[in-house]
């Protein structure tokens, strides 16, 4: 249940868990936990799955059920305690045919036998995003660290009976303690220590657009029933003489409201139905076409099903709706007077917008509501098209991309990293086609890493100099994605392990920690410094150039401070966690089409590493994906920006063509005494138009306010753009001008001898 834990932030260290675990004053229970690549099987048969490394608190704060066995221990979570793995029901059953005697066997992950425990049910199921953990291993952190690197996340049990504002508060005065025992070296003044519920850490990026979508459903819901509505009152209108002669041959007032919300409410119904499979059919669409990185949809939105509090809130709905707007009407119709009826029986006039306030109103209602939508339509278009001519700072074009989890014993020292990397791009590269290639840690949007700086020499206000996000990398990682040099050099051959460690930062960084004309390119700077430089050993780093910003966590995101530093130069310490965190990146350039020389690449660096390959995209797909949720936000307000936009001008030819039909006579009789057809038909025409200014001018009002709330998902566009805000009103006008013209157009054109004899 995830309203019952609480989460810290994006990421914690080693120190901080050891330090909130002994908070048992407001948390039963605290674990740590990361997602990671593993590489199972031996040989030809090696595949890579998703795994996390978890502490052995993890199953008492979520409790997941259990098939078989049991979870790890405090014990097995003990550094150099052995090899345990909990599996998933999906693993087991895949790969090893749900064998019932599987506890206590071994499999082989990552080149280590890992001996089996346990088995979680089927129903326990922890996707946030991508998909769920195929198995767990211990996480076996020392319960000493002092290691400060933020590589993995917390969630944690609250204690019975305390609140999360109380844990919030007990967190919050517990970082003094920290800072104490550790030195203030070792975090800002707070440092993270807070929470949140673990629901709101799983659904808070897509929060946003599930609102966007929410208010526009609302919207369009309203406008649908203000146009059944007046379609209700126009049907109640025309069945007066009904009703009254019903009424004189005795039928009660509530006999008659009971049949028209009886009637009403059928219609409801079948809406409701009709609704029911056309928003289950357009769910699948919309979702085939863009998930939006929206959490626990699975692949193309294969796990997203028609929930039965849906169809609940669907009947309920279609039930107050039924009865809302069903029983105006109905009121109306029962108050009918049978003098009243009679005498209006030979006589049309009298009938315009001063007999049709309720009716009026209601479309008023829809325009309003209609520029709401369409103003929010018009600014996530605009949105998206700011999207799509974003430069990022890198090629796109031609890149390949593809993974692999250098995992094991093999691959803890940095050196061997860079030597296979080395041996794997030198073979690649001789493919004819391939213009670059290169290896990182971090692809641009997708992740990185952030750790703070000092710059040697100079005197800080607090622990650093500043913090950035940082990126490690091979020879030709600039070249590959074609990222400008803009002083000194990029990284080469000669940048080794045994060669002065060197690093490089991007503008954004030179220009907000050099100012006055200071050249960077004379200073040194110390990555993780202080505390941490003991526990990492990290060394101090000679600036060699100055690059271009990139876009690298999201195209929508203005490019921030960046380091970047050679893999042959990290730290064993640093490597050994990068390479527990992340499967490293391989970036190729080709001069055509990636795809043709893809297989051959995969067989290189399935070779050399000895791991398997997966991940493969290339980066114009990665882009797209990056900015989908702007995307999804844009497809779903237009659809509803052009159905409310065709509701009203319906709403408003309704009420025209009503107005004109039931003033047939009038209309006929100033024809016949000599006026001028275009006067009747422009007249018609103001007073449509005058409804549908109001209206506008309504909804430009509640457009102004509300757009501002939109703030949140925009780029490149101001929530009260000008255009948007003339150009709606504009188009809206002349939709609406085209419905009233149509009904006027008719009404100019009624014989006058018909229309005194129309009844």
């Amino acid at each position: 249940n995830a309203n019952n834990g609480v989460a810290g932030g994006p990421g914690s260290s080693p120190a901080k868990y050891m330090h909130w675990r002994a908070q048992t004053d407001v948390l039963a229970s605290v674990a740590a936990g990361r997602n990671q690549g593993l590489n199972y099987g031996q040989g030809e048969l090696l595949e890579s799955i998703g795994a996390a490394q978890v502490s052995h608190e993890y199953f008492d704060v979520l409790r997941p059920p259990l098939v078989m066995g049991r979870w790890f221990t405090a014990e097995e979570d003990l550094p150099n305690a052995g090899y345990t793995v909990v599996l998933s029901y999906n693993f087991w059953t895949q790969h090893l045919n749900s064998d019932p005697d599987v506890l206590g066997k071994s499999i082989t992950l990552s080149g280590n036998p890992y001996t089996v425990v346990g088995v979680v049910a089927r129903e326990f199921d922890v996707r946030d995003i991508g998909p769920p953990p195929e198995i767990w291993v211990p996480f076996q952190l020392d319960p000493n660290t002092i290691d400060q690197g933020h590589f993995f996340t917390n969630v944690a049990r609250l204690k019975p009976g305390v609140t999360l504002e109380q844990a919030q508060a007990q967190l919050l005065a517990s970082a003094s303690a920290f800072r104490d025992r550790f030195g203030p070296a070792t975090m800002p003044p707070t440092g993270g220590f807070s929470a949140i519920t673990l629901q709101e850490s799983l659904v808070r990026q897509a929060r946003p657009t599930l609102l966007v979508a929410l208010g526009a459903v609302g919207f369009v819901l309203l406008i649908a029933c203000a146009n059944v509505a007046n379609l209700l009152l126009i049907r109640a209108t025309g069945r007066r003489k009904e009703l009254a002669v019903r009424t004189a041959l005795g039928a009660g007032r509530w006999r008659i409201m009971r049949q028209l919300l009886t009637e009403s409410l059928m219609l409801s119904f079948a809406g409701g139905a009709l609704g029911l499979l056309a928003g289950y059919a357009g769910m699948r669409w919309l979702l085939t076409v863009n998930t939006a990185g929206l959490p626990r949809l699975g692949q193309g939105g294969s796990l997203l099903g028609m929930d039965w509090r849906v169809v609940v809130f669907t009947v309920g709905l279609s039930i107050v709706t039924g009865i809302l707007f069903g029983l105006i009407p109905a009121l109306v119709a029962s108050r009918t007077d049978l003098n009243t009826v009679i005498k209006d029986s030979s006589s049309r006039s009298g009938s315009g917008f001063r007999q049709n306030k309720t009716r009026s109103v209601l479309v008023l209602v829809e325009v309003s509501l209609a520029v709401v939508l369409l103003v929010g339509a018009a600014l996530l278009i605009r949105t998206s098209l700011s999207l799509s001519t974003v430069d990022p700072g890198y090629t796109t074009e031609n890149v390949l991309v593809m993974r692999t989890s250098l995992t094991g014993q093999r691959y803890q020292n940095a050196a061997v990293v860079d030597d296979t990397a080395r041996l794997a791009l030198e073979r690649i590269r001789a493919i004819p086609g391939v213009a670059a290639a290169s290896m990182t840690c971090c692809i641009p949007l997708q992740g990185g890493l952030g750790l703070p700086f000092n710059i040697v020499g100079r005197t800080n206000e607090g622990p650093f100099t500043g913090g950035a996000g940082v990126h490690f990398a091979v020879a030709g990682y600039f070249d590959t994605f074609e990222i400008k040099v803009v002083r000194g050099r990029a990284f080469n051959e000669s940048d080794t392990a045994s060669s002065p460690p060197v690093i490089i930062i991007n503008e954004s960084l030179a220009k907000q920690f050099w100012k006055d004309g200071a050249d960077p390119l004379a200073d040194q700077m110390l990555v993780a410094g202080g505390a941490m430089r003991e526990f990492t050993g990290e060394p101090v780093r000679q600036i060699i150039g100055i690059v271009a910003d990139v876009r690298a966590g999201s195209i929508a995101q203005d490019p921030g401070p960046m380091m970047f530093v050679p893999i042959a130069q990290m730290p064993d310490t640093a490597n050994a966690q990068i390479q527990g965190m992340t499967p490293m990146g391989w970036v190729i350039r080709t001069d055509a089409e990636a795809g043709t020389v893809s297989k051959q690449i995969q067989d290189i660096v399935r070779e050399t590493t000895g791991a398997p390959v997966t991940s493969v995209q290339n980066m114009d797909d990665i882009v797209s994906i990056n900015t989908s949720r702007q995307r999804l936000n844009m497809l779903l307000m237009t659809i509803f920006g052009t159905s409310a936009l065709v509701l009203a001008a319906i709403g408003i030819y309704g009420l025209m063509a009503y107005s004109v039909q039931h003033r047939t006579q009038e209309i006929g009789i100033r024809l016949a005494l000599g006026a001028q057809a275009d006067k009747v038909r422009w007249s018609i025409v103001g007073q449509g138009m005058t409804l549908v200014g109001v209206g506008i001018v309504i909804g430009v009002g509640a457009a102004l306010y509300l757009a501002t709330f939109l703030a949140a998902v925009l780029y490149g566009v101001k929530p009260r753009d000008v255009m948007v805000f003339v150009g709606v009103p504009t188009v809206l006008a002349a939709t609406a001008f085209a419905a009233v013209w149509i009904a006027a157009r008719r009404a100019s054109r009624i014989d006058p001898l018909e229309a005194l004899r129309y009844e």
